[in-house]
């Protein structure tokens, strides 16, 4: 939990400081976007394989292996921007950010289960959201407080390389642990098997559209950089706060949920928190007042915050073990593609029609997919206490 905290600092100092690097050289909001579609691509490419491999080999490794990558990354983003070199290369050093994630995202997500017994699960989801939000809280208005000192973004990529190592160390003192390992030979079907087991299970699969669905329409956090320069006229170091505005409302959100029993209904919980992080959006799309924009971004936040932590327990507790690395790599290609393509989605909106239209335009979607979940899927409305989840008897791997 420590390393990941450290890492994750590192990463939200990374996105502020490319995001606002390349608004600067560039003034487009579509180079924004492209971000977003250079960091999915490899999420769409490898979650079969990543899933597959976190079953099958030890995930220690692989989110090691991850980390190393990350590290050399950040290394090259440091370097090109130290010499102001093309822009093309910053993406390229993104694309492999974006291997580095593909390959280690479903090795952690499915490395918890194996530390924490399921039985408190839940909760210990909602501490490791904690630690996430401050880090997402701490880490933007860090980068953009010394992206304002030294007027260059190269000194925060340098800082992120140190996070990641740093969380490879933590990692590597985590002790083997032995676990069941599929016995069937490696095949398109066993590849497939984290798909056919989210199909079938609606719950999961109602939860993760909605979250997917809403990120995908609802995410202003890409423009932000225009936000903060064209429209609130707040520099770096405001875009810094307003890039912290939500990780600081999710982070009230975890410490509440943590301190909290289990949600009893966790299907209507799940419904209304995404229905309200589409009217904030919206809220927030319109605003011309710095204080009223932070304000709906740290709401955003905190309505985030809630469905972040009962889809994971849900898929989590829901799905057994010997399938944890697969499902975790639907759950992440499905939420991780929907980040990264709604940033694309944002820039291109942006583009085309203004950031004011594309961040409004995105709330109301949001607020729409809630009502075609609800009505799609009955088995979300009807989802009781998340400590009352377990995985089915006889799983297909």
């Amino acid at each position: 939990m420590v390393g990941n905290l450290v890492a994750n600092f590192g990463q939200q100092m990374l996105t502020i400081a490319v995001g606002w690097e390349l608004y600067e050289r560039t003034h487009s909001p579509m180079m924004l976007g492209y971000v977003g579609l250079v960091q999915v691509l490899p999420v769409i490419a490898l979650f079969l394989p990543s899933g597959h491999l976190a079953d099958r080999m030890d995930r220690r490794l692989i989110l090691l292996a991850g980390q190393l990558l990350m590290a050399v990354a950040s290394l090259g983003l440091a370097a090109i921007s130290f010499v102001q070199g093309p822009v093309l290369l910053m993406y390229l050093c993104l694309l492999l950010a974006g291997i580095a994630n593909a390959i280690k995202g479903p090795a952690r997500a499915a490395l918890i289960p194996q530390l924490v017994p399921l039985r408190i699960l839940g909760n210990a989801a909602a501490w490791s959201s904690t630690t996430f939000e401050i880090a997402c809280m701490s880490g933007p208005a860090v980068g953009g407080a010394i992206i304002a000192m030294c007027h260059r973004a190269w000194p925060v990529y340098i800082l992120d390389a140190v996070a990641a190592l740093t969380f490879f160390a933590f990692v590597w003192l985590i002790p083997a642990r032995p676990r069941q390992r599929p016995g069937e030979p490696p095949s398109l079907k066993t590849l497939a098997a984290g798909l056919a087991f989210v199909q079938r299970e609606k719950v999961i699969l109602s939860a993760i559209a909605l979250d997917m669905f809403a990120v995908l329409l609802g995410g202003a956090t890409t423009l932000l950089p225009i936000y903060a320069k064209d429209i609130l006229h707040v520099g770096p170091q405001g875009f810094g706060w307003l890039r912290a505005a939500p990780a600081v409302g999710a982070l009230v959100m975890a410490t509440v949920v943590a301190h909290s029993p289990p949600f009893r209904r966790a299907g209507r919980a799940l419904l209304l928190a995404v229905a309200g992080f589409g009217a904030v959006t919206i809220v927030f799309g319109l605003s011309r007042s710095f204080l009223l924009s932070l304000a709906m971004l740290f709401l955003a936040g905190a309505f985030d915050n809630i469905s972040v932590v009962i889809r994971h327990t849900l898929v989590q507790v829901r799905t057994p073990d010997v399938l944890r690395g697969r499902v975790s790599a639907v759950n992440g290609v499905f939420i991780g593609s929907s980040n990264e393509l709604g940033g694309f989605e944002s820039g291109l909106v942006a583009q085309l029609f203004g950031p004011v239209v594309s961040v409004v335009a995105g709330g109301i979607g949001t607020i729409a997919v809630v009502a075609a979940v609800a009505g799609l899927w009955p088995e979300i409305r009807a989802l009781g206490s998340l400590a009352d989840q377990r995985p089915p008897d006889e799983p297909e791997v």
